[in-house]
């Protein structure tokens, strides 16, 4: 019986290889050029409706069935093209009942393969049949070792910029907006969850169904399945996690209703029903995604007093910027994130006071400052608002140039016009390009336009988008918390004495302030006396801790070490993970230490973490 056993595995095996190559290829393959990073012929076919059917694999780490595509192709153009990457095509359909030929381009390193489709006249809907690889980059497979519990294995993907490719074949490009639904299967004791309507508890099958009626780019496909569970915050919304994570989510979360209240009381209702937040374990490398109905965030965020919730502001602005009016190519990314920055400002401002808000963005443009001082001397086309990323990978144009240099220049423009006017701008805008893409190009045109009517003000448009650094006509934002911790920082350097820091009403961005802008000489005398004092090595607030280490790097202070090293091995979000592993290659013995930690660490962390990381440590 063994042996027999054994023959006909082999057997099956041999047949299922065989008939995987017998498929019809095409004759004669249509050229192939990329276009915004893209090989599909979006400008020639719509897509309309996306269906997936697919079942969940932790224990082969792969998604398996099928992705059924409705499309429009009023000029009978005779291939669809599709974007893939990592993926194992089995078959293709016409109107799911008609093998029909196909063939994979030749792959490319960021883009992947194309997949080439022959077309029967009038055809409507297409069917993939195929299954991911373990190793897509979209796709974050935990062992139960990584999750919170410890207990259950853990699924979330992350497709933005261009990783949908590597979990569904499709137009992978911001241009095409499309409609989905799905239907998922997985072990009973896990809960899918997607950035579409979406079920609160498990049920006995195993199987669900999900609808997204509003039309998304690629980029805000997403699915997750883990041992997850939900918590109400009000109408409408609520938040998923870990059970051992809910109750803390859920309090640190508790004004996420006001935050809905007053994001459409400044630009429009909320257009995508309900707004929930899975929080997700540690190896997320964002701070959160901006999934329509559901946003994926860091634990890192849960502090514990609500200093870190400017997060939730932002990913809920991006319901409007970026998610109801998406950039039409990630060159114009900054119109995504430098309107959500301005947007999340509003929002803090509105709900926390404008001191608050004063000094999230003073930390931020701080940030901004340091970026720029590095990409000027390196890639100095990187600080144009207006970005250049073809050949490139679109995660280069992740930087805080698309995200604060653009709020800055909202900015600029609600100073010129006044906030009244800029807001009434802002509602035309969103509500002109609502379910639509914009370029960089067609903004200008319609600011141009509608702000016609004051012909006295002349905004300098093209510096701020085109030219690189940061134009002298940008605001000065002043804090008087900045201000305060700054006089201490002075004291503390002249005196070389901690007798002058009061952390009375510090909240995580005083410290942040206090950290990274101490001369890291002046301070070295009082490392251990802050670290004793502080508990600062033993912090568990990721933004403190970050900024911490890297100041006992600059001055060696070797007893924060054990502790670093176990925070870039649990901690999988690039803000914190880049600086970090960048500061110990300043020197060899930091370079060979990171080499170490890291090979520790990778397995942990997403690919885009793993990518950024990896780059930066072995191209030296």
């Amino acid at each position: 019986m063994y042996k027999y056993s054994i023959g006909l595995l082999c057997l099956s095996i041999l047949l299922i290889f065989s008939n995987s190559c017998k498929h019809k290829q095409i004759d004669k393959m249509p050229k192939l050029q990329p276009v915004n990073h893209t090989y599909s012929n979006y400008d020639s076919i719509e897509l309309k409706h996306l269906h997936l059917d697919l079942s969940v694999d932790f224990e082969h780490k792969k998604l398996k069935g099928k992705v059924v595509l409705e499309i429009n192709n009023p000029s009978n153009c005779h291939f669809l093209i599709l974007d893939t990457k990592q993926l194992e095509i089995e078959d293709v359909k016409l109107e799911d009942s008609v093998s029909t030929a196909w063939s994979l381009g030749d792959e490319d390193k960021i883009l992947g393969r194309a997949l080439v489709i022959d077309l029967a006249k009038g055809t409507k809907k297409v069917a993939v049949y195929y299954h991911t690889d373990p190793e897509a980059e979209a796709l974050m497979w935990l062992s139960p070792e990584q999750t919170l519990g410890k207990k259950h294995p853990f699924l979330f993907t992350q497709s933005q910029a261009i990783l949908a490719r590597t979990w569904v074949p499709c137009m992978d490009v911001p241009a095409v907006r499309f409609t989905y639904s799905a239907d998922i299967t997985c072990d009973k004791q896990y809960l899918p969850l997607m950035s579409a309507s979406n079920n609160f508890k498990k049920n006995s099958l195993g199987k669900y169904h999900f609808d997204m009626p509003q039309p998304i780019p690629s980029y805000l496909l997403a699915l997750a399945v883990g041992n997850i569970q939900f918590k109400s915050l009000g109408e409408n919304c609520g938040v998923f996690a870990e059970p051992e994570m809910l109750d803390k989510a859920a309090k640190e979360f508790v004004d996420l209703p006001k935050m809905i209240s007053a994001a459409g009381e400044l630009y429009g209702e909320y257009a995508w029903g309900r707004y929930d937040i899975l929080v997700l374990p540690p190896s997320f490398p964002f701070g959160g995604m901006e999934n329509p109905r559901l946003t994926f965030a860091t634990p890192t965020i849960i502090a514990g007093d609500k200093s870190l919730v400017s997060l939730v502001a932002h990913e809920l602005a991006h319901s409007w910027s970026g998610n109801l009016v998406t950039n039409r190519t990630w060159d114009d990314f900054w119109l995504n994130e430098g309107f959500t920055v301005y947007f999340e400002d509003r929002i803090m401002e509105k709900i926390y006071g404008k001191d608050y808000a004063d000094m999230l963005m003073s930390i931020s443009v701080g940030e901004l400052e340091h970026t720029l001082e590095s990409m000027m001397a390196t890639a100095p086309g990187d600080t144009k608002l207006k970005l250049s990323l073809k050949g490139r990978n679109p995660d280069d144009g992740v930087s805080d140039i698309a995200y604060v240099k653009g709020a800055m220049f909202l900015k600029y423009l609600e100073g010129l016009y006044g906030r009244k006017i800029f807001d009434d701008f802002l509602n035309a805008y969103f509500n002109h390009f609502k379910w639509k893409t914009v370029t960089t190009e067609e903004f200008i045109a319609y600011f141009n336009n509608h702000m016609s009517k004051w012909p006295k003000i002349k905004p300098n448009l093209e510096e701020w988008i085109y030219a690189i650094g940061l134009p002298s006509s940008c605001p000065k934002i002043k804090s008087k918390e900045i201000e305060r911790i700054d006089a201490m920082i002075v004291k503390i350097q002249r005196d070389s004495s901690l007798k002058s820091l009061d952390t009375s009403r510090f909240t995580t961005q005083h410290w942040m302030h206090l950290l990274r802008h101490f001369n890291p000489d002046s301070v070295k005398s009082l490392m251990q006396e802050l670290d004793t004092t502080y508990g600062l090595s033993k912090s568990t607030n990721s933004e403190i801790q970050c900024d911490w280490y890297l100041l006992c790097i600059k001055n060696g202070y070797k007893a924060a070490e054990p502790y670093m090293e176990q925070y870039l091995m649990t901690v999988g979000r690039r803000k914190f993970l880049e600086p970090i592993y960048e500061a110990l290659t300043k020197t060899p013995e930091g370079l060979e230490q990171a080499k170490r930690i890291f090979n520790r660490a990778e397995k942990g962390y997403h690919a885009v973490s793993r990518n950024t990381i990896r780059e930066l440590l072995f191209a030296k």
